[in-house]
C-alpha cells in the first residue's frame, strides 16, 4: 500500500479536504484531543477524530469522525488503511498497540512512536523501563497477576502502599491501602478500574513526598524542550487541580529535567510527554526526585498552560508532531486550574453559575461537551491567573466552585 508521508513544513501544504491534506486520526477523542485537534486545525490539517462512543469532545470539532473499539486491532487497521493519515496520534491508552507497532513497521507515522505507546500503556512496562534500564529513582514496587501474590507483595512491601492496575488512567482502579481491612477492597477496585482485561496489578511502596509536580517535556526537531514544572493536587490518583510554575531549587529542577531527558530520550519521536515526579525532602535542603509516570502525549495537569504559557501544551505537541520548531516558551504569568466534576450519573447535563464564575478576574471556563456523565467525571476546568500562584489557584477554584452540572 501507498503510505501518504507527511510532508516537511517547508514543502507544499494542502488545504483539508484537499488531495495534497495533511491528515491527522486521533485515537482518542476526550477533552485533551479536542484541545489537540483545534490546534491541528489551527495549522491547517485534516483531523479525524475516533473513539469508543459516539460525540465525544474533540469528534464536535473535527472534520471527520469515527466509533470504533479501538483495542480492536483489525478494526483499527482498516481505519486507517481506509483513512490513510500521515499522522496516528494516540491520546488514550486503550489501544491494539501491537496492531499500531505493525503498522509503524510497514511506513505509517505513529506519534511519538508506536512503542512508545505500547510501554506507557502499560504500567509494567514503563516501570521496568525507568527502574531496571535507566536506574532511575522509583518507589520500589512489585508486581501481581493472583491475589495470593498481591497480598505477598503488600507483606514485602508493607503498608501503607499504593495499588494501580497495570492498564488505567485518571486514577481509576487506584486505592492507597493504609490497613489490613482495606487490602481485599483495593485489590477488587482495581480489577472494576483498569482499563483492559488484564488481571495484573503494580502494588507500589509509598514515597512519602514533599511535592509533585508533572515536567511537561518537548522533543521536537530543535533540540527538548522543558516547560515550567507544574504542582498538581490528586485524589485517588485523579487531578483535582495543577499550578504553573511550581517553585523548585536550580539543582532540584536539574534533577527533574534530568529525568525527563532520559526518559524520552529512551520513548524516542517528537511530541509532548507528561513525566510525572515525586520530589522527596524539604524546600532549602537537598531534595530526591523520583519517576512516578510519564504519558506520551498532552496530559490532564497541563491544561493550566492554556492559560498560564505563551503556548499551550497542545500547541507545543501539535508544533513538535508536524516537525516544527518549538523555540522558547514562555510564562505569561502564574496560572492555575480547577476542575469541575459531576455530582451523579445521567444523560443531557447541563451547568449554571457560568455568568457568576466568569465575574472571577482573569478567568477562563473549557466545558468539555460531554454528553453522558457519572459521579466525579470531569466535564470542565476552571482556568485563571494571578500575581502570585496562591492568587491564580484561589481564583481557579472560585471559578470551579460556581459551576454547578446539573443532571
Amino acid at each position: 500500500m501507498n503510505i501518504p508521508p507527511l510532508v516537511p513544513a517547508s514543502q507544499i501544504w494542502g488545504a483539508p479536504l484537499s488531495a495534497e491534506a495533511q491528515r491527522l486520526l486521533l485515537l482518542g477523542a476526550g477533552e485533551l484531543g479536542r484541545e489537540v485537534a483545534i490546534e491541528a486545525m489551527r495549522l491547517g490539517f485534516e483531523v479525524i477524530a475516533v473513539d469508543a462512543y459516539a460525540h465525544a469532545p474533540a469528534m464536535q470539532v473535527a472534520h471527520r469522525s469515527h466509533v470504533v473499539d479501538m483495542l480492536d486491532g483489525n478494526l483499527l487497521r482498516h481505519l486507517i488503511e481506509r483513512e490513510r493519515p500521515g499522522l496516528i496520534v494516540p491520546e488514550v491508552e486503550a489501544i491494539a498497540t501491537k496492531t499500531l507497532i505493525e503498522l509503524e513497521q510497514e511506513g505509517w507515522r505513529v506519534v511519538p512512536t508506536a512503542n512508545a505507546t505500547y510501554l506507557t500503556m502499560n504500567r509494567e512496562g514503563i516501570r521496568r523501563l525507568a527502574a531496571d534500564e535507566l536506574k532511575l529513582n522509583t518507589s520500589p514496587y512489585r508486581f501481581a497477576e493472583t491475589e495470593s501474590e498481591y497480598r505477598a507483595a503488600i507483606a514485602a512491601l508493607g503498608l501503607p502502599c499504593v495499588v494501580k492496575p497495570v492498564m488505567s488512567s485518571s486514577g481509576k482502579g487506584q486505592s492507597i491501602v493504609r490497613t489490613e481491612a482495606e487490602i481485599e477492597s483495593a485489590w477488587n477496585y482495581a480489577h472494576v478500574g483498569g482499563r483492559a482485561k488484564n488481571a495484573r496489578v503494580i502494588v507500589e511502596g509509598f514515597v512519602k513526598f514533599h511535592t509533585e509536580i508533572t515536567l511537561l517535556t518537548v522533543r521536537a526537531i530543535d533540540g527538548t524542550h522543558f516547560c515550567p514544572p507544574i504542582g498538581h493536587v490528586q485524589v485517588n490518583g485523579d487531578y483535582r487541580e495543577s499550578w504553573q510554575p511550581c517553585p523548585l531549587d536550580t539543582a532540584t529542577l536539574a534533577q527533574c529535567q534530568e529525568i525527563g531527558r532520559k526518559i524520552t530520550d529512551a520513548l524516542g519521536g517528537w511530541g509532548l510527554f507528561g513525566v510525572e515526579l515525586f520530589i522527596q525532602g524539604e524546600p532549602g535542603q537537598a531534595q530526591t526526585v523520583y519517576f512516578s509516570e510519564v504519558s506520551p502525549r498532552p496530559h490532564d495537569t497541563g491544561m493550566v498552560t492554556l492559560i498560564s504559557q505563551s503556548m499551550s501544551e497542545f500547541e507545543l505537541h501539535v508544533r513538535a508532531i508536524a516537525g516544527l520548531p518549538i523555540g522558547t516558551i514562555d510564562l505569561i504569568q502564574p496560572g492555575a486550574s480547577a476542575v469541575i466534576l459531576a455530582p451523579s450519573a445521567g444523560d443531557n447535563p447541563r451547568f449554571a453559575g457560568v455568568n457568576q464564575a466568569l465575574s472571577i478576574p482573569t478567568s477562563k471556563l473549557r466545558l468539555f461537551g460531554k454528553t453522558t456523565c457519572y459521579p466525579n467525571r470531569r466535564m470542565g476546568v476552571a482556568l485563571a491567573l494571578g500575581t502570585t500562584i496562591d492568587e491564580a489557584r484561589q481564583r481557579a477554584n472560585d471559578c470551579a466552585a460556581k459551576v454547578s452540572v446539573v443532571v
